[in-house]
């Protein structure tokens, strides 16, 4: 093995013009392949990370009510024109007991009960709508970081206090300290005092949620001690469709997973990884093919000194070996490079960038794309490697 790597690397300096192309051709493949690796996967943690700061992993609630048709006797053709039921606010059946199985529910990382509903806020003359959410804070703060969004003041609910979005505080002119009337419907009011304010970068959610003392969202919502949602979190993103699905086995309710809801971001997600699965594949066969340029091009040119060699007693077997070493060399130089080149490529968008998400390096992305143009290299290797182990030394010499 000694003497195929001497030979190889002596035929590497001799063709060091089209050595120095080729390294440069795979350090550029390998780092497009670093950095736009890189980048998708920053992107797409990032759109990940903004979704689920608002919402939960899964979402269960009580099912939808639907009609109830009596069938029709034998031998009668029954015609049903039929309306939809309308979806009245209702609690989850026995919610404390589904609370206690859901919580000891492998995978589940936290449980969090709530009351939600419609309701008017006031304040003089200024009416908008919004989404009373009546949590247990403790709980709550376990599935959404409300307390990483806080703007002003103190996220503080109960004893009269709420915490209001900005975007509603901007619309009825409410800043700390401010009272908020609530307008339930059917005679159900109460004034709060605004202890906080929250921005989740969701322009809706900041315009309607009102995040309310779980009682007293009840009391609003003429829901005593009922609550309509619970929101999980799970230990693997990914599985939330088979919890959810578990969930809907175990309890009978309603549950739905983060991914279900979403089915748009994860369909431009898997856009995303396909493409950059595409991109990989192609500057690899790019790769490939200038290496193997390369090495037919050395075969052509060092015809005589491979006859030489053969005539000398070099079998086929190392013949071919000295080809396959020459292109993982070329690989693994020009990837080593690549390499380099697309970290500091990521370091330089992370630092110099336009600061919108910052892009990780996952720790198997740099070893994984050195082996693909090594891999490639010696795949490369393999045509003019097997066409110059079978030449005939004679007929080699002569020309």
């Amino acid at each position: 093995m000694w003497i195929e790597s001497t030979i190889a690397m002596r035929f590497l300096r001799q063709g060091r013009a089209q050595t120095l192309l080729i390294l440069v051709g795979i350090a550029v493949g390998v780092a497009v392949i670093v950095f736009v690796t890189a980048l998708i996967a920053g992107l797409q943690d990032n759109l990940i990370d903004r979704t689920l700061g608002t919402q939960a992993h899964v979402r269960v609630e009580a099912p939808r009510e639907a009609n109830r048709i009596a069938g029709a006797s034998a031998g009668v053709l029954q015609l049903v024109l039929e309306d939809p039921r309308p979806q009245a606010l209702r609690p989850i059946d026995n919610w404390l007991q589904v609370q206690d199985v859901l919580d000891r529910l492998p995978g589940v990382a936290a449980v969090s009960p709530l009351v939600s509903g419609p309701a008017f806020g006031r304040r003089g003359e200024a009416v908008q709508s919004v989404a009373l959410v009546g949590v247990d804070l403790d709980r709550y703060l376990q599935v959404i970081p409300l307390d990483e969004n806080m703007l002003e003041g103190r996220l503080e609910v109960g004893s009269g206090n709420a915490v209001i979005g900005r975007q509603l505080a901007e619309d009825l002119g409410l800043r700390l300290g401010g009272k908020l009337r609530l307008d339930a419907g059917d005679g159900r009011e109460a004034i709060v005092n605004v202890a906080g304010i929250f921005e989740l970068g969701v322009r809706e959610l900041d315009a309607r949620y009102v995040y309310l003392d779980l009682k007293q969202a009840q009391s609003l919502l003429a829901l005593p001690g009922g609550v309509t949602v619970i929101d999980m979190t799970v230990d693997d993103l990914f599985g939330a469709n088979q919890v959810a699905a578990r969930v809907r086995g175990l309890t009978g309710l309603q549950a739905e997973s983060w991914m279900e809801s979403n089915a748009q971001l994860m369909n431009a997600l898997t856009s995303q990884s396909m493409s950059t699965r595409m991109i990989s594949v192609f500057v690899a066969i790019s790769v490939a093919l200038g290496i193997a340029s390369v090495l037919a091009v050395s075969v052509a040119q060092r015809t005589r000194e491979i006859g030489i060699l053969r005539a000398m007693g070099t079998r086929r077997g190392q013949m071919l070996l000295v080809f396959l070493v020459q292109g993982a060399v070329l690989g693994l130089a020009g990837s080593a490079l690549g390499a380099l080149a697309g970290w500091g490529l990521v370091a330089s968008f992370n630092n110099f960038g336009p600061g919108l998400f910052f892009i990780p390096v996952p720790a198997a992305l740099v070893p994984a794309a050195m082996a693909l143009a090594t891999l490639a290299g010696m795949g490369a290797a393999l045509t003019p490697a097997w066409r110059a182990s079978r030449l005939d030394p004679v007929e080699a010499i002569r020309g």
